[in-house]
């Protein structure tokens, strides 16, 4: 395996796809590749963790 490049979907940034977090995904199962950049993963979480305790 070799490292990707990709375009995230929400910026529109491209981001590496590194060997060893290819090898985490599919260790863990994970079928589809990651679709955003680690910022923007970060502040999706943030914000679907304010939505729970908001509730």
């Amino acid at each position: 395996m070799a490292d990707k490049t990709i375009v995230c979907k929400d910026c529109g940034k491209e981001f590496i796809f590194t060997e060893g977090e290819q090898a985490f995904y599919k260790e863990k199962g994970f079928e589809n590749e990651p679709q955003r950049c680690p910022d923007c993963r970060k502040k999706r979480k943030e914000r679907n963790n304010d939505r729970r305790f908001r509730r």
